[in-house]
């Protein structure tokens, strides 16, 4: 039989970004948050504490946890297969931070056991089901722009360790402007375009070292081991293709830049890092863009979370879905092999494009009663 009421949530992971999770997911009537947990069980208990949460403690005890039916693994990108392995054989369904794994290997190891194991695996970014990105969408597929032909994406920046009081792990393996911010990117343009079936790509580091610039360790130095400077051209399955730049190697600092060329118009999506912000669209043979409101819920991270956990009671498939994360980390390490080897790389795997959310869709209701 399948359960009814609020769907129970255990937080592995109690860093910068649990904050922005736990005050949407303890805000949403369906979600109960029973348990922050952490390698470091002070600061699990601090967090917990924040947010009113009753119970902290070890990684093991939020798996172990009875009430606990979705893991929400907010670890550093090196340790999200493992925690996510862990919370498979626990039985519990997982929603991990992006990016999904490192590698392909460990990726696709992940999706078999949760099939084996009858368990749902959701994934960051959750971005694409906000008012902004769903609008352009309903746009486009009303046919705002003719036939979707191409597109341009722009992020660049100088960086996040001038913010950032722990940056070092964003410059590493697993991260660097194309993990951490592309999937935002590449998610947008596979639910516009359908899947990546070839890339090519030139990437660059312009410093070996890099300076913390904010909180107690500020002025330290910490050692670059990815590319900073990411350029990728993609072709999708129907053809389209795309053009992107992900850089922490620019001074003026341009987030957010995703235009959608069609053969009637050109639209362009606000920040794909973002949940709200406007549409613009720009006809052919016009001069001047046109604002489009969005349309749509706004609250921001924890969104997805709470879209599987009511597809979970629901009985049906969940949008920010293991597979399509898979596909984006396949595209990304894909791209990292044509850095390293100047060659176009196929893209394997697919990823179905999901059904947009309905406009009225309202993370503030209580639906599972």
């Amino acid at each position: 039989m399948t359960k009814r009421g609020p769907v129970g949530v255990g937080i592995i992971g109690a860093g910068v970004i649990s904050k922005e999770y736990l005050t949407n997911l303890t805000s949403f009537p369906d979600i109960a948050v029973h348990i922050v947990a952490d390698l470091f069980p002070e600061a699990a208990a601090e967090r917990a504490r924040e947010f009113g949460i009753a119970e902290s403690g070890s990684v093991d005890a939020a798996l172990n946890h009875p009430d606990v039916e979705i893991i929400v693994n907010l670890t550093v990108p090196s340790a999200h297969v493992e925690v996510a392995t862990a919370a498979v054989a626990a039985g519990k369904h997982v929603w991990s931070e992006k990016p999904f794994s490192l590698d392909r290997e460990s990726g696709l190891g992940l999706l078999k056991a949760a099939d084996a194991a009858g368990v749902r695996l959701g994934c960051a970014p959750d971005t694409f089901l906000g008012a902004g990105l769903q609008t352009a969408r309903r746009m486009i597929e009303n046919g705002d722009i003719g036939t979707p032909l191409t597109a341009l994406t722009l992020m660049q920046s100088p960086g996040p360790e001038s913010w950032h009081p722990n940056p070092a792990f964003l410059f590493q393996e697993g991260a660097g402007p194309l993990f951490d911010i592309g999937p935002y990117y590449l998610t947008a343009l596979v639910q516009t375009f359908g899947s990546i079936r070839k890339v090519g790509a030139f990437g660059s580091r312009s410093r070996e070292l890099r300076t913390i610039g904010s909180g107690p360790r500020a002025g330290e130095t910490f050692p670059v081991t990815v590319p900073t400077h990411v350029s990728a051209i993609a072709q999708f399955e129907g053809g389209e293709s795309s053009q992107s730049i992900f850089s922490f190697d620019s001074p003026y600092r341009r987030p957010g830049l995703v235009e959608v060329t069609g053969t009637d118009a050109t639209i362009a999506f606000p920040d794909p890092n973002t949940f709200d912000g406007n549409v613009m669209i720009c006809a052919a043979g016009a001069d001047d863009w046109t604002t489009v409101p969005s349309v749509g819920a706004t609250t921001t991270r924890g969104s997805g979370v709470l879209e599987m956990a009511r597809a979970l009671r629901e009985e049906r498939p969940h949008r920010a879905q293991g597979e399509l994360a898979y596909h984006v980390l396949d595209a990304m390490a894909s791209i990292t092999e044509s850095v390293e080897t100047g060659n176009f790389v196929s893209v394997e795997s697919s990823a179905a494009r999901v059904p947009a959310l309905p406009e009225d869709w309202d993370p503030t209701a209580a639906t599972l009663d």
